[in-house]
């Protein structure tokens, strides 16, 4: 299964009761297809970086999926017919996931635990080889 996050900006005149409706129809649709909806996280209304459709404001979804793409199809395709939404956004996340699991572990790998001032101390016999400066 693939991991997907989904971002959708509504109009900021939109009712709190159309977006729920809209996100559990959306959640409806990626189960009946196979996949499986984690996590919905409405972020509010934030100002938007440029006028979208003569909007400053806009009120921001985020949803996270877990399936084999063609919910994604769907859902972006039942995305574009409704008039509330202004703007989406489709972003597949587990190649990413798996890259910085990857790094992490690699990082945890090569780096060896620090060396102590005793390991310094040792190697250091007190001459200077600047004697010719």
């Amino acid at each position: 299964m693939r991991t997907y996050e989904l971002m959708f900006i509504s109009s900021p005149n939109t009712i709190e009761e159309d977006i729920n409706k809209l996100t559990s129809q959306l959640e409806h649709t990626v189960t009946d297809r196979g996949g499986k909806v984690t996590k919905i996280e409405p972020w509010g209304r934030r100002k938007l970086a440029y006028k979208i459709e003569k909007f400053d404001e806009g009120i921001y979804t985020l949803i996270h999926i877990e399936g084999t793409g063609h919910e994604i199809a769907e859902v972006e395709r039942r995305l574009r017919v409704t008039d509330f939404v202004i703007r989406y956004i489709s972003v597949r996340t587990d190649e990413d996931l798996k890259r910085a699991a990857k790094v992490k572990a690699k990082r945890k790998t090569t780096l060896a635990p620090r060396a102590t001032d005793d390991d310094f101390d040792s190697d250091f016999d007190g001459d200077d080889d600047l004697d010719g400066i």
